[in-house]
């Protein structure tokens, strides 16, 4: 990506990290206008670098381009403060006018992934029963999800029950593959 961004005669790459927690130093020490993230980055989740870049450095422009082109993903990314969401197979020519439009202050959200999100909805999920789906979803206890979040267990289970019912899930593990689909998670 970098090697075709690198190709168009008015835009420069002048940094490159491997990993989430890697993303404010660089552009610190780069004088970045532009960042363009993945939503999963090892060290820390794009999503949670951008909304560190812009409190850090509210200049810098974020871009969020990812494979996971989840509408759930959309709505998190704006609120992290994102100022476009584009998928990873977009075409060199318009990913380079993504970023020439996001430079220049306009939200850039590929037209696909916004229609799925409008018709999907925000998540129907409270910050908690996330939080419990994310920690189920690696197959863990109610005993162990409740010492892992300090919690009791039967606050996780109606947790788990929360959100299976709000998922339309049969089971916590459906449900967590709901939640994810969908970007929630």
């Amino acid at each position: 990506m970098a090697a075709l961004l690198g190709l168009e005669p008015d835009l420069e790459v002048v940094a490159e990290v491997g990993r989430g927690d890697e993303v404010v130093d660089a552009c610190r020490a780069n004088e970045v206008d532009v960042a363009m993230l993945d939503v999963q980055m090892p060290g820390l989740d794009g999503l949670t670098a951008t909304a560190r870049l812009k409190s850090e450095l509210p200049g810098v422009r974020v871009l969020i381009v990812t494979t996971f082109g989840r509408p759930g993903f959309i709505r998190r990314a704006i609120q992290a403060g994102a100022d476009g969401f584009v998928v990873k197979d977009t075409p060199a020519r318009q990913l380079a006018d993504a970023v020439r439009r996001v430079y220049a202050g306009e939200p850039v959200i590929d037209p696909l992934l916004a229609a799925d999100s409008v018709m999907v909805g925000e998540s129907p999920l409270t910050r908690r029963e996330a939080e419990v789906l994310r920690c189920a979803s690696g197959g863990g206890t109610v005993a162990t999800i409740a010492r892992q979040l300090q919690l009791s267990q039967g606050t996780v289970r109606n947790h788990l029950s929360s959100a299976i019912g709000k998922t339309g899930a049969a089971t916590r593990a459906e449900a967590a593959r709901i939640a994810g689909d969908n970007g929630w998670l």
